[in-house]
């Protein structure tokens, strides 16, 4: 494995356990309510455009993903749009780097 694989890598591991680590202890003090967690989001106009920057963020990878598993024939790529939607941008814009590396 190339040097950069094993930083895209290690950058996975760290987009899910940064995230992670903040949000599980979240929900599990709030009952595992999500829209609870979106309300939280908006608490403020700092947090709301944070909210906003990474969506836009999430929706322009997913563009990119799509569009290059199409001309490029690799399918196994698109596994970083639901890890971008399920963990964040944290964990799907390094995965699709390594998954596209190979």
């Amino acid at each position: 494995m190339t040097p950069i694989r094993i930083l895209w890598l290690l950058l996975c591991v760290a987009g899910v356990i940064l995230p992670m680590r903040y949000f599980i202890p979240w929900l599990q003090a709030n009952d595992w309510d999500i829209m609870a967690m979106v309300d939280a989001w908006h608490v403020n106009d700092a947090t709301s455009g944070l909210v906003w920057d990474l969506t836009v963020a999430a929706l322009t990878l997913t563009v990119w993903v799509v569009w290059e598993s199409v001309q490029r024939r690799n399918w196994v790529g698109l596994l970083a749009i639901p890890a971008t939607y399920f963990v964040g941008v944290s964990l799907g814009l390094p995965l699709y780097l390594f998954l596209r590396s190979r």
